[in-house]
């Protein structure tokens, strides 16, 4: 009972997503009719939830616009129920195999043999009552498996979906085996209605094209892969592609696999499109995009936004699909209703979050580049940022990290000037003030992806384009950009001073003042820094706003110790996982950080937001625009550092964030509710919980004073050089074999590899 009171809160919620069909606009889409494009929700929310489960198909229709289609893949029982799910084999999307175990069968299904447990060996009683559903793809989450029954095509059309697409996927093969998909439909189209009905089988098309009201139901012949052989007539689908008019002769639309008409070549870029919508158009063809996932890598060109994927079908100059076929539909539905036809946007509101670069445009260009920041600027930042880092020469200059490793070709160019430094980390890295300015200037830039072996990668066409910018660079760039601020992120300030006799307080201070940012207030300036006696050292610049930088997860902000914060800051930087707890890619709940910071008059900023789909909760639907919906709508923070500023500011200036039922806004893009994803999970299977992390304690916040700035000896290092850490051979041989190993890894990635 608790379980669906709490699916009906989350229904609630998210049906303050869906409104009337929009007005009729005076500006015309390239679809075949003009009108808006279809979402058509692939088995419901299939990207959430098991396919055609309840909770899939009622999802969908209450987080899409008002008009989504729902689809189903229809399989035929042994007694000739209509079942929906997404394969003739079902032992991957259901629970059959451990129900009944020895029901293991082999079938040659349009001249291919399959092996597996198949919907006709069984009667409706036996799945209906016994089998459960499961996710058919396994990088989604599972904790829904075994929760849900299989859903009819009654039960599908029961939630009363504004269209319902059936598709027929396998006549031939339940013909061979005496049901007819087509007698099937011809019965059950005297009590429901199927708008959209599609096959990959002419036969069948040709077939139903007498027994349905084609008044009601658009035929739509289903195109598979190129090299596929269509069952009828036994030709490859790539070649009754070049038969449009025929095909015209029995459908009034076909659905295609996206790449038909927006190719991917083997670098992951997109090629050139095809005529293929231009030329289904000019036959009176309607043109269905198939294969859209947020959790499916697409090509670099959309940086990981799944709204831009869907934006280049539907908003280019040359044609629009007529609908996309989707496993999100939430993330279609903004997409068509918000950012398609909005390119240039509308300015934010007043008091909105600040937009600002993670070391610029980090996901797109290697960070702290001259063609990072430009890229910044260009994708709508509000602040752009730098981490100073200090040569050994003392050139101010932006990078992520005084250790070069990360983001240059240091270690394969600079391996003798290896060391591990232990007040700055545990590995071995090159550091910047191991190296002049000319040294660091003959280094490349270089992206790489910050999810290990996951295969999610950044942008690899640019990985080594681009050139570092010193502080003052950056800051005439700032200036001659108009950008409404910048951030200067300072670290180390006292290993710096006492073991490298480098100033960097002064250092930037005499940046600033140079390029005059310490006499004027129209652009803002923000000094961040993890160390509250580098702020301390601003203080005396009024127009100038100081950062505290926690990176340390914390779960709570008591009174003492904001206090303590508000001495010297006027702002915090904190990580998400302070602010939302997640646990195995749930949400659990918000913590109290935010409300607690912003009562003491504190401005919060988030570090970082990215995009890609692998950082995101799922109570996000993998789509960076949910994620910051809920930090600026639900949270109520201040600003935030993100990797991918364009998508940040597509979000702030398109027309739906805002979320007032009387706002007149095509589509309102709502935030995640922290928990009520996991609240549909039964409690004996949810992941464990987690002990809530430790609160901010007054005592760990103040820091040292600085220390003076060291005499340098003559090796150019106050107090001698860094050494490996440990004492022992084995540690050192150790560290050695890092070394060497994160060689040859730089080297592939430096080689192109």
């Amino acid at each position: 009972m608790i379980r669906c009171t709490l699916f009906v809160s989350l229904l609630l919620h998210s049906t303050l997503a869906q409104k009337q069909p929009p007005e009729s606009s005076t500006t015309k889409w390239l679809t075949l009719s003009g009108e808006q494009p279809l979402v058509i929700a692939r088995g419901g929310f299939s990207g959430l939830f098991p396919e055609s489960s309840s909770f899939a198909n009622q999802i969908a229709i209450s987080t899409g616009l008002a008009d989504v289609v729902v689809s189903c893949n229809l399989q035929l029982t042994k007694d000739g129920i209509g079942l929906c799910l997404p394969d003739v084999r079902i032992d991957n999307s259901t629970t059959i195999s451990s129900i009944y175990p020895k029901g293991q069968k082999f079938y040659n299904v349009n001249g291919q043999d399959l092996r597996g447990w198949f919907t006709l060996d069984y009667t409706s009683d036996q799945l209906l009552n016994n089998v459960t559903l499961t996710q058919n793809i396994y990088s989604r989450s599972s904790l829904f498996d075994g929760q849900l029954p299989i859903s009819t095509v009654e039960d599908v059309t029961g939630v009363k979906p504004s269209k319902f697409w059936l598709n027929v996927q396998y006549d031939s093969f339940y013909n061979q085996h005496k049901l007819s998909p087509a007698a099937y439909i011809e019965a059950t189209t005297k009590h429901i209605i199927i708008n959209y009905l599609s096959s990959p089988e002419i036969g069948f098309l040709k077939t139903i094209s007498g027994k349905v009201n084609k008044l009601k139901t658009k035929l739509v012949f289903q195109f598979l892969s190129p090299d596929q052989v269509e069952p009828t007539i036994n030709q490859k689908y790539s070649s009754i592609l070049q038969n449009l008019t025929t095909v015209k002769s029995f459908a009034s639309g076909i659905l295609v696999p996206k790449e038909y008409i927006w190719p991917v070549n083997s670098n992951g870029y997109l090629g050139a499109p095809t005529s293929l919508v231009a030329d289904a158009h000019k036959q009176g063809l309607e043109v269905y995009a198939s294969g859209f996932a947020n959790d499916i890598p697409a090509s670099y060109n959309y940086s990981y936004d799944p709204t831009a994927e869907y934006i280049q079908f539907v908003d280019n100059s040359q044609f629009s699909v007529d609908g996309v076929l989707t496993d999100f539909p939430p993330t279609a539905s903004e997409a068509i209703a918000c950012f398609a036809q909005n390119k240039n946007g509308s300015k934010p509101r007043k008091g909105s979050a600040l937009i600002i670069s993670n070391n610029g445009a980090s996901g797109i260009y290697p960070g702290c580049t001259d063609l990072a920041y430009q890229q910044a600027v260009e994708d709508g930042a509000d602040i752009i940022d730098c981490s100073v880092q200090l040569s050994k020469d003392g050139v101010p200059f932006c990078l992520a990290s005084a250790d070069l490793t990360g983001d240059t070709s240091a270690l394969v160019q600079f391996m003798d000037r290896k060391a591990v430094i232990p007040e700055i980390q545990q590995e071995i890295g090159v550091f910047s003030f191991a190296l002049t300015w000319s040294e660091i200037q003959t280094v490349k830039p270089q992206i790489v992806s910050p999810f290990g072996n996951s295969g999610i990668l950044r942008n690899p066409a640019n990985k080594n384009q681009g050139k570092f910018l010193t502080l003052p660079e950056f800051l005439d760039f700032a200036k001659a950009k108009a950008v409404s601020g910048v951030l200067i992120n300072i670290e180390n300030a006292a290993y710096l001073a006492s073991k490298q006799g480098l100033d960097i307080i002064s250092t930037v201070t005499s940046a600033l003042a140079n390029a005059t940012f310490d006499k004027q207030s129209t652009q803002q300036v923000l000094i961040q820094s993890d160390d509250t006696s580098v702020l301390s050292k601003f203080k005396d610049i009024p127009t100038y706003k100081r950062l505290l930088r926690i990176k340390e997860k914390i779960g709570d902000a008591p009174k003492p110790s904001v206090d303590e914060v508000k001495k010297y800051a006027d702002a915090v930087t904190i990580p998400r996982s302070s602010i939302v707890r997640v646990s195995d890619f749930f949400t659990v709940e918000l913590t109290n950080v935010v409300k607690e910071l912003h009562a003491a008059n504190l401005s919060i900023y988030v570090d970082h937001l990215r995009n890609e789909y692998v950082t995101l909760a799922f109570d996000y639907f993998s789509d960076p625009i949910v994620e910051i919906a809920t930090y600026v709508q639900a949270v109520g923070v201040d600003g935030f550092l993100t990797d991918y500023p364009g998508t940040a500011s597509k979000y702030m200036r398109c027309p739906c964030t805002d979320t007032d039922p009387k706002a007149n806004v095509p589509y309102p893009i709502l935030p995640a509710e922290a928990g009520s994803l996991l609240s549909l999970i039964p409690p004996e299977i949810q992941p464990p919980a987690q002990a809530p992390a430790a609160p901010l304690e007054a005592n760990h916040i103040v820091d040292p004073p600085l220390p003076p700035v060291a005499k340098v000896n003559e090796s150019g290092v106050a107090g001698g050089p860094a050494k490996p850490t440990g004492s022992s051979a084995l540690a050192n041989a150790a560290n050695v074999g890092l070394s060497l190993v994160a060689v040859m890894v730089l080297s592939l990635l430096y080689l192109g590899c």
